[in-house]
């Protein structure tokens, strides 16, 4: 693994809109997290999509403004990768095979997810799956160990 200021890490849909919709909530951290640059948080065009896409559901009642908004405030912090590449895991949710595909063709170190389809491939994989919980433990568990 990389150092753990800037790990390579997917961050799945409901991580990233829990981020930025839920300015108050128990995952605000990963805003400024990856805004300052602490990890490299990757994305690709279908991981993109999906966020953007989610961004427009009624019940977060954001104008279409607001949605290019957090759209940027998270994309402008991205690694995008172009080169996907099919993970050899397979989820059983096909919705959520583009995580792992980003994850395994960005070598990203971690994928942040609170989906249990993803986490219950935990160690079957070349990069760590956790919760965003235990990423959060990871992060600040570094810090304090310098």
């Amino acid at each position: 693994m990389t150092d753990p200021d800037r790990q390579r890490v997917v961050f799945d849909t409901n991580t990233v809109i829990s981020s930025l919709v839920f300015t108050t909530g128990h995952l605000a951290w990963l805003r400024a997290h990856w805004s300052q640059r602490r990890s490299i948080a990757l994305a690709s065009r279908a991981t993109l999509a999906e966020l953007k896409s989610v961004l427009g559901y009624s019940k977060f009642k954001l104008s279409v403004e607001r949605q290019f908004e957090l759209l940027g405030d998270y994309v402008s912090y991205c690694e995008t990768v172009d080169a996907i590449e099919v993970c050899p895991v397979r989820c059983r949710d096909a919705k959520d095979q583009p995580f792992l595909d980003l994850a395994q063709s960005g070598n990203a170190d971690i994928l942040v997810t609170g989906d249990q389809d993803l986490l219950a491939l935990s160690g079957q994989t070349a990069f760590v799956i956790e919760t965003p919980e235990e990423y959060r433990r990871r992060v600040f568990g570094a810090e304090q160990n310098r």
